[in-house]
């Protein structure tokens, strides 16, 4: 008893070993999650580059906006000095 031997796995001769079709289903569907998932985060590295340089140009319609209101300011302020 104390000369235990690991017992070899079972080989059927003359057959190769195969995947089973429910395990590449499996694969295949973990092959397509990963692929989406690379597009969506692809997607959505371009969305943000987009919303950031539309938040670029927004800041700068801002201050284009205020520097013309306070340049009126000024220009009427100096209309009424004598």
């Amino acid at each position: 008893m104390s000369d235990q031997r690991p017992i070899p796995p079972r080989q059927r001769y003359g057959f190769e070993a195969f995947d089973c079709a429910p395990a590449l289903r499996l694969e295949a569907h973990e092959r397509v999650s990963r692929l989406q998932i690379e597009g969506l985060q692809d997607r959505l590295l371009r969305l943000e580059a987009v919303i950031e340089r539309l938040e670029r140009r927004l800041w700068l319609t801002v201050y284009g906006i205020v520097a013309v209101i306070l340049a009126e300011a000024f220009q009427s302020f100096l209309v009424q000095l004598p």
